[in-house]
């Protein structure tokens, strides 16, 4: 195994190793601590459990072996109560290594025989930190989105000008942790404002200067002094300087610089926005191309979250855009005009936004669902119609959305209407969707072939699915017989 350099990012990263061998246990925390790792060691498999229950463990290296219970008996214990801690067998032969099934079933991410070098199992143990990390990247990223979505739709509201900088650094604050910064804006129509929080309360002066230089920069820039200050610059769409945002840090650590930048683009739309309110003499177009943009904006931010919700599971990657992609299809074959389209390729793409909410131990599972688990799968359409009624710009998709688990027969969710008391471009969509799923694989089951999927939807004709939808996907795949590797290779962006 190549030699690991000690980081203070390695030190993130916290393990529990059990096995009744006190020697063992000690050998391995001494192995796995010159890497950098926090390593905690138990001897008895019930305080073991309950270390794992009340502390923050990623890793447990335990021997499948003991006693009073054995290894596949902890982790049945610990799995009902925990579905992330990574998990990795310990066994003194390999004859010993149990069954693929139980492997499977009990979510362990390995094993490793004891007689061999330690070496493997420092690259196992590196292989669940690198899988650790990134899951904890795309959660970071995951709920920096959704807050930032929420705090957005604040900024829009109807409000003076000074009241909504003051927002923007109240919600800096809430979303970055932000103590010390300031927003400042100068323009010909309103002269200059300028709000402040923190030790830059009063600093209006500095930012006077500040503003009169920035001009010669490019992007964001850092002002090196005793409290580093970062400066960030307010870009409107016609790419003019319309303010600057500086933040100071005693720490000399910033927030996430994505996550920042996309939370200042929003609140640059809205300050924009807000000003050209104010602005008497804004002509009819103007105002139509400024609202252009920000539902644009809004598409953009919605869109990222849907994204985050694919990549929590990479088995139903660009699912949406296929079901998007399908949707379209039918839609088009019958006939339907250009907003009924344009409709049903957003609702496509969003109809599985709801599930930004559901667990990932829930939504990554691998196995059956329990009907407790089930029951939170399904709150999904629900959630995402509330998510996009709550936008203006999608408040005709969340209808859409709600419905889009309904049965032609009144059996499924979430409110068990029927027939044409769904709306049509749900009916299309539980056909794409159902289609998508079926020829899709999974972590639990292999895809079905193009025409075991076909025979599906016919089976399902005039009870989970509308009759007519069926029959014209029926058609268009008759006639496309390549369509799984074309839809696969299909990019469906939001478009308005």
């Amino acid at each position: 195994m190549r030699k690991h350099r000690i980081s203070a990012q390695q030190t993130d990263i916290s393990i529990l190793t059990l096995d009744d061998d006190e020697i063992m246990t000690l050998t391995v925390q001494s192995y796995l601590q010159e890497f950098g790792y926090h390593v905690d060691t138990e001897n008895n498999p019930e305080r073991a459990i309950e270390r794992i229950r009340t502390g923050n463990y990623d890793i447990l290296l335990l021997d499948y072996l003991m006693s009073p219970i054995c290894g596949n008996e902890v982790v049945t214990k610990i799995r009902a109560f925990n579905q992330d801690l990574y998990i990795i067998l310990l066994t003194g032969h390999k004859d010993l290594v149990p069954p693929v099934k139980t492997i499977r079933e009990l979510d362990i991410q390995g094993y490793y025989e004891k007689s061999d070098r330690f070496d493997q199992l420092g690259l196992l143990v590196e292989s669940c930190v690198k899988s650790i990390r990134q899951m904890r990247t795309i959660r970071h990223y995951q709920n920096g989105l959704q807050d930032i979505l929420e705090k957005s739709l604040e900024l829009f509201q109807r409000q003076p000008l000074q009241q909504q900088m003051d927002l923007i650094l109240e919600q800096l604050k809430r979303l970055f942790s932000i103590e010390n910064g300031f927003v400042y804006i100068s323009q010909k129509s309103i002269g200059t404002l300028f709000s402040g929080i923190g030790n830059l309360k009063e600093g209006k002066k500095s930012a006077d200067k500040i503003w009169q230089q920035s001009h010669s920069k490019e992007g964001n820039y850092q002002i090196d002094s005793e409290n580093p200050l970062l400066i960030i610059p307010l870009v409107d769409e016609y790419h003019q300087q319309i303010g600057i945002i500086g933040i100071s840090s005693s720490t000399r650590h910033f927030p996430d610089h994505q996550l920042l930048q996309l939370y200042v683009r929003q609140a640059t739309a809205a300050l924009e926005n807000r000003m050209l309110q104010n602005m008497v003499d804004l002509t009819n177009a103007h105002l139509q191309k400024t609202y252009t943009q920000l539902e644009q904006q809004f598409a953009e931010m919605t869109n990222a979250v849907r994204s985050m919700v694919d990549a929590k599971d990479i088995y139903t990657s660009n699912h949406s855009d296929r079901v998007s992609y399908y949707s379209e299809l039918i839609a088009k074959s019958m006939g339907k005009s250009k907003e009924f389209i344009k409709r049903i390729r957003i609702a496509g793409l969003f109809h599985d936004i709801g599930k930004i909410k559901v667990p990932d131990q829930i939504l990554l599972k691998n196995g059956p669902l329990t009907n407790e688990e089930f029951k939170v799968i399904k709150r999904h359409s629900k959630d995402g119609a509330i998510l996009l009624s709550s936008i203006r710009s999608y408040q005709t998709i969340a209808p859409i959305v709600l419905s889009h688990h309904e049965h032609w027969d009144g059996t499924g969710y979430p409110n068990r209407i029927s027939g044409y008391e769904i709306p049509e471009e749900s009916r299309i969509i539980s056909v794409a969707d159902a289609f998508d799923a079926m020829t899709s694989h999974r972590r639990y089951r292999n895809n079905l072939t193009l025409e075991q999927a076909k025979q599906q939807l016919i089976e399902g004709r005039g009870t989970q699915f509308a009759p007519e939808p069926v029959d014209v996907f029926l058609a268009i795949l008759e006639q496309n017989p390549d369509i799984l590797s074309n839809s696969n290779s299909t990019s469906n962006p939001t478009n308005f």
